[in-house]
């Protein structure tokens, strides 16, 4: 333990601990550093003894983990997941990425909020409810995964061995929504948002090949020039807005706190669908991300020289699609928003939007969901629970579907994160509030002990 740590809470300690640890995951497996997985993977055998010795642990792929804790029964196993590895680390961190430091109340690093605070917090509730000898009413199954940053397989293959040993989950919960603060404009409360779904996933590349050259002769056109016309017009084109169920369900729950003006709109959103789908996407692009398919390209590449006019150019794009398209018409609206026949478009990787999970209505309860909102109430009993539309892909898609194993996957985290906590993921300055990372291991312990 650091200097000035030795009052920290155990499990606080615990999370700088494998914070510390910086287990990027990158595309190329050759530039993946095994052995921070290994050390990973060894302190957390070393930070949860009891659960590594009174759970049964079968290893997925590289480095992914399987846990499982027999219940007093089995009829309705559930599954709780969380990732090990990060993204890389960019931009002007306060506090160094990978040094778990608490400073003013809070927990930074890389990995705090995405996505080892999860991870941390469910082997705490479970290693301190083992030390009091407790048995769950149901099993309850740990699935880490180790590549999900890179959309890899550890999830998929942890699938394979729960189907191969004919475990049909009663509910998964994976990351995902969160206790979050400053949500909506003139809303005080905060949302605690269950994601009942969540948006699929496609990249794609768009090429143009032309003759280059010396750029001290440039032609127009040429394909820099093509390729950025291409950019803006896809940049000027997006996709028809929809309001899907659970957003109409949301803003219903929603209604009574917003500011008066707003309350007819957001109570009748089912109704005035088009007119709410524009005050979203007026708000700004995390609330505009709500009601339609998004496009971002997010890599660009063209001459290898200053003085060289590109023979290709090629752009990145990342596809978040909302449910009801498909990466059918998402690559036709692609195609006909560029307008150029000198644009390849090429799919590189598509996955759809995941199947709607069962949540409760006035008129429809559901069991599992109302199990989640009680303990969000019971934690949290300032925010508002909710279903909604996850816009990130996570591992649970894999558990979910035609291919999956559950019909219920929700995505939630328990944690209080602000709008500048939620900006920093994948971006800089990531950190976990202390406390609200200690309620989050409160909540995951409460949820396996009302297992029945």
């Amino acid at each position: 333990m650091r200097e000035g740590e030795a009052e920290l809470p155990r499990a606080v300690a615990k999370l700088q601990a494998l914070v510390r640890i910086p287990t990027v995951s990158y595309r190329e497996p050759e530039r993946v550093d095994t052995a921070a997985f290994d050390a990973f993977v060894d302190e957390l055998a070393r930070q949860f003894p009891l659960l590594h010795e009174r759970l049964e642990l079968t290893k997925v792929h590289t480095h992914g983990l399987l846990f499982h804790w027999p219940g007093a029964a089995a009829d309705r196993p559930v599954v709780l997941m969380a990732h090990l590895d990060v993204v890389p680390v960019e931009g002007t961190w306060q506090h160094d990425a990978f040094s778990g430091a608490v400073v003013d109340g809070n927990i930074w690093g890389r990995g705090t909020l995405d996505d080892k605070g999860c991870l941390v917090g469910i082997c705490e509730a479970v290693e301190t409810l083992l030390e009091e000898g407790f048995t769950p009413a149901q099993d309850v199954w740990l699935s880490f995964g180790c590549d999900e940053e890179v959309a890899g397989v550890a999830a998929a293959l942890a699938v394979e061995e729960l189907r191969r040993r004919d475990v049909r989950p009663w509910f998964v919960i994976d990351e995902g929504g969160a206790i979050a603060h400053d949500a909506f404009p003139g809303v005080d409360k905060p949302m605690g948002v269950v994601g009942v779904t969540e948006k699929g996933i496609m990249s794609l590349l768009l090429r143009v090949v032309g003759r280059g050259g010396h750029a001290s002769t440039p032609a127009r056109n040429g394909p820099t020039a093509r390729l950025a016309r291409a950019i803006t017009r896809l940049d000027r084109s997006p996709m028809p807005t929809a309001l899907p169920p659970p957003t109409v369900e949301l803003f219903r729950r929603l209604a009574p706190h917003a500011p008066r003006p707003l309350r007819p709109l957001m109570a009748n959103a089912g109704r005035l669908g088009p007119a709410v789908a524009r005050a979203l996407i007026a708000i700004g692009p995390e609330s505009a991300a709500m009601v339609r398919t998004t496009f971002a390209v997010t890599t660009l590449q063209g001459s290898p020289a200053l003085n060289v006019i590109a023979q290709t150019a090629t752009a990145g794009v990342n596809v978040r699609i909302m449910l009801g398209d498909t990466s059918q018409s998402v690559v036709a609206h692609v195609r006909k928003a560029i307008g150029d026949d000198q644009v390849e478009v090429e799919v590189i990787e598509a996955h759809e939007p995941s199947p709607l999970s069962p949540y409760s209505m006035p008129d429809r309860p559901d069991p599992a969901f109302a199990l989640i909102e009680e303990m969000i109430v019971e934690v949290f009993p300032d925010a508002v629970p909710a279903p909604y539309v996850m816009m990130a892909a996570t591992d649970s898609r894999h558990f979910a579907g035609p291919l999956g194993i559950s019909d219920r996957v929700y995505r939630f985290a328990p944690f209080r994160m602000t709008k500048a906590q939620r900006e920093a993921i994948h971006s800089y300055d990531e950190h976990l509030g202390v406390d609200a990372f200690l309620d989050g291991v409160r909540w995951y312990r409460r949820l396996i002990e009302r297992l029945s």
